[in-house]
């Protein structure tokens, strides 16, 4: 398993998303995962759902489990998930402009892209959990 596949499956984990290793394994593979995406995307409207795209031929019987969720929301955590591993597989971090970056980078940018990153930052920011100690 390479790095990037661990860290982009672990950001997809983390916001409780498939991320099958024979579509997003590396990341040219995922790049063109998501390029096939955002074409359906673009064919069927932003609402179409990851079950309509899995029936429109995209490689994933797998993401059926959660086919009722808007193709858009899973492109989002898609996109921000590969900006998240490539930052972390190459310096450790990732911020929103990492992403969008990433994004035009790819060719995976789209007018709607930035309101979902902003609108769910959970996509691209590993929450940090505080260790409270009490104090005696």
């Amino acid at each position: 398993m390479s790095d990037f596949y661990k860290y982009f499956k672990e950001n997809m984990d983390g916001l409780g998303l498939p991320a099958p290793e024979s579509i997003f394994g590396n990341v040219q593979l995922a790049t063109a995962t998501a390029s096939t995406l955002i074409g359906l995307a673009e064919k069927f409207g932003k609402n179409v759902t990851v079950a309509e795209m899995v029936g429109a031929g995209i490689r994933g019987e797998k993401l059926l489990v959660i086919g009722a969720m808007s193709a858009s929301y899973y492109l989002g955590a898609v996109i921000g998930s590969i900006a998240v591993a490539t930052g972390r597989s190459l310096a450790g971090g990732v911020s929103l402009a990492d992403v969008l970056l990433n994004a035009q980078t790819n060719h995976l940018h789209r007018p709607w892209l930035p309101a979902v990153m902003m609108r769910h930052p959970e996509i691209y920011k590993k929450r940090r959990v505080v260790q409270v100690r009490r104090v005696r």
